[in-house]
């Protein structure tokens, strides 16, 4: 197919900004050129906030936001080219995953929606764009996410190696990649998302900047215990979460048995999402386990994986070649790559869809 160059957007849960990167795409060879994180505003994010935690809003709310969405990620696709000094015209495709505002792949009418009118990047960047990769595959019966492990995959699997990439953002995600075994994969609760809840309510900030404020706390053992018995902990893969679950609701609805000092439940939710995810990589076969995404930064966060996983050398992807903080930038780029070439994006054994299918909608420049 010769070598293209697309450009790959993605806002997460944590809403902390906009992702961007430039990348040359060439066949099995994925090499990143530029990358540039921008800023979103905080009326913006409150905004979006508010609709994700069942805030009273109605349809012209919805598609303001939309809107407004889509001038930022224009505009961040337009500060990555003045950055790169790259023509638009060079791009073969813009990949954005659009900011969720909700999932419910459980539902009697399964459905996720990610806001940010692609139609405007499209127009502002002059650039052909892909979005809506989520919702074909679970047209086919998945859960829609994660769609990284497929990149994960042509990325990392080895043939005499278990690997497992752990992403850390909002909510964790882990890829299994197992020799001889088809790719697994799924989401295994909180990142850093009730972390970054707890801090910015009590102390107006965005994050726990190397999980300063945990470390001057103790674990609570029974708050640990309350929050673990949550039933989305032990349901079998394919499964999927988000806000909609993982919220500051869902935490004082624990704390509400407890009296437990701010920065002790902090340290609680850092065990947490190291403990969960502990859990569901200890099943298998020790050997790598790659960290990437927000928490990679979190000295605590990788201090305690290291520790409940002795048998597991862990470490992050840029010690094999892949910048932490891009990481599901590139995904999409590379899953617009596949949808131009009508090539299947999703992994049925990842997601529960009951076939391959090419993903996302295709919007012109």
């Amino acid at each position: 197919m010769g070598s293209e160059r697309y450009i790959g957007i993605m806002s997460g849960t944590s809403m902390d900004g906009v992702d961007t990167v430039l990348v040359d795409i060439n066949g099995s060879k994925i090499e990143l050129l530029c990358e540039h994180a921008f800023p979103m505003g905080e009326n913006l994010k409150q905004s979006l906030l508010d609709v994700c935690m069942g805030q009273p809003t109605n349809l012209k709310a919805i598609g303001e936001l939309d809107h407004r969405l889509g001038h930022l990620f224009a505009d961040a696709v337009l500060a990555l080219l003045k950055k790169a000094n790259v023509d638009p015209a060079t791009i073969a495709a813009v990949g954005s995953h659009g900011q969720t505002v909700y999932h419910s792949p459980e539902s009697t009418y399964a459905f996720t929606m990610q806001l940010g009118d692609a139609n405007i990047i499209s127009a502002k960047t002059g650039i052909t764009t892909v979005a809506d990769f989520r919702r074909k595959d679970m047209a086919y019966g998945g859960q829609g996410a994660p769609l990284v492990p497929a990149f994960h995959q042509q990325l990392f699997s080895q043939p005499d190696l278990t690997r497992v990439v752990l992403n850390i953002g909002g909510i964790s995600n882990i890829t299994i990649l197992t020799p001889d075994k088809p790719v697994t994969g799924f989401d295994t609760g909180p990142g850093n998302m009730l972390m970054d809840a707890w801090i910015h309510k009590h102390k107006g900030q965005r994050y726990d900047k190397n999980g300063a404020w945990a470390q001057s706390g103790v674990v609570h053992p029974t708050l640990l215990k309350s929050m673990l018995s949550d039933t989305f902990f032990a349901l079998s893969a394919p499964k999927s979460t988000g806000r909609e679950l993982f919220n500051l609701t869902w935490l004082d609805n624990h704390l509400a048995k407890f009296n437990v000092k701010a920065e002790d439940v902090q340290r609680t939710l850092a065990e947490l999402t190291g403990v969960t995810i502990a859990n569901d990589v200890r099943s298998e076969v020790p050997g790598e386990l790659l960290v990437c995404g927000g928490g990679a930064h979190n000295p605590l966060l990788m201090q305690r994986l290291a520790e409940l996983l002795p048998d597991w050398t862990v470490i992050t992807t840029a010690e094999r070649g892949v910048d932490i903080d891009n990481m599901e930038a590139m995904a999409f780029a590379w899953l617009a790559y596949r949808t131009l070439h009508q090539l299947p994006g999703n992994l049925p054994e990842v997601t529960g869809a009951n076939q391959l299918t090419c993903l996302g909608a295709i919007y012109p420049s």
